[in-house]
């Protein structure tokens, strides 16, 4: 069986985080719909291969069972993208004004990362270590 994991978040201002996820990283929208609002019911972003899907907080049936850090006073969980470019994206998110948190480094378990707060609390950990690189090749 198969699978593919799409990391989802929610944002009190998704319109002004699709255009700081873009700037910071270099997501692109690939799908935004508008919920009437001036809000976004759903959004999906990409970069490369990666999608992250995106919404504004609200109270309905779905918004009550997902909050976002600055309603929680922090963060449960976060997304680890792997790419190419360590220290290259840790300059262009620190040009953006990201928090960073730790890093650019190079963990004892390989590669180079970095993690940062985006304006709106969520944790985004990037790295270069791919570990399906173990797997792919045996």
């Amino acid at each position: 069986m198969g699978g593919r994991i799409i990391p989802t978040m929610t944002y009190e201002d998704a319109p002004a985080m699709i255009r700081w996820l873009g700037e910071a990283f270099g997501f692109e929208p690939h799908l935004v719909v508008d919920d009437g609002d001036g809000g976004v019911r759903h959004a999906q972003l990409t970069l490369g291969p990666v999608m992250i899907m995106l919404g504004s907080a609200r109270d309905d049936g779905f918004g009550v069972l997902q909050r976002t850090p600055m309603a929680l006073g922090g963060t449960t969980q976060s997304a680890y993208i792997i790419v190419d470019d360590v220290d290259g994206l840790a300059d262009r998110a620190t040009a953006a004004d990201a928090k960073i948190a730790y890093g650019p480094e190079s963990p004892p378990h390989g590669g180079r990362s970095f993690g940062c707060i985006d304006p709106e609390g969520h944790l985004w950990n990037f790295g270069s270590y791919d570990p399906w690189a173990e797997v792919k090749g045996e």
